[in-house]
């Protein structure tokens, strides 16, 4: 089985003072652990590094070191894959994203687009609008 995590659950790992902050870091340190396969995509990735480092968004946020390091301890482990877009991704996106191609929802259809072309079926989120692509099984980790 593989799976990949949304830029929220990485966030709130690495955010102490959100109230979600143990069981995202639980969550992450058991995917850490292995053995299942799993898929770190970039724009999740760069969605961590965007938000864990913005002082309008986090109370205490990370340094740009700091952030980089917890992304190359996570990417350094051997169970752990960071594609990026493959060939005909274009098509691969557009019909994930169906009507879905537009304004905030784009990033979401991104990310669904590149786990269908990785086969990768589970999104451990709290964004809801990931149910709205087919194949895709977002899991809420603290519901």
């Amino acid at each position: 089985m593989s799976a990949t995590v949304d830029a929220n659950l990485l966030v709130y790992a690495s955010n102490e003072a959100d109230p979600a902050h143990a069981p995202a870091r639980a969550l992450i340190e058991r995917l850490a652990a292995g053995p299942d396969l799993v898929y770190l995509f970039w724009p999740a990735l760069m969605g961590y590094l965007r938000i864990v480092t913005h002082p309008a968004i986090l109370p205490r946020p990370l340094s740009p070191e700091q952030a980089i390091v917890n992304v190359d301890a996570l990417l350094s482990l051997g169970h752990v894959r960071a594609p990026g877009e493959g060939d005909a991704f274009w098509d691969v996106f557009r019909v994930t994203a169906g009507d879905h191609a537009g304004g905030n929802l784009v990033p979401d259809a991104h990310l669904a687009a590149l786990m269908r072309q990785y086969g990768v079926t589970t999104i451990y989120t709290r964004d809801r609008d990931f149910r709205r692509f087919d194949g895709i099984q977002a899991q809420d980790p603290f519901a």
